[in-house]
């Protein structure tokens, strides 16, 4: 079998897109929770800063998305 006859191979569903509103919902809920962590019982402030940095990451996810499908720069495919 040569290299052009190799052809990738794709299960029907994973092609089909996801449900973006629920994984922005469900980005939004998960770093809220994260933050929820805040009144824990660990001694230092190391646990705090991570905290921080996944949530501000996951809300800079779904910002950017918004952003990039109002711009164009994204399909706004569902």
């Amino acid at each position: 079998m040569s290299a052009e006859e190799h052809h990738e191979v794709y299960a029907p569903d994973q092609l089909k897109p996801g449900n973006r509103k629920r994984a922005q919902r469900g980005a939004i809920i998960s770093a809220a929770i994260l933050l929820l962590f805040f009144w824990g019982n660990q001694q230092g402030n190391t646990e705090k800063v991570w905290l921080v940095v996944i949530a501000l990451g996951l809300v800079g996810a779904v910002v950017g998305d918004i952003v990039l499908r109002r711009s164009g720069l994204r399909p706004n495919d569902q």
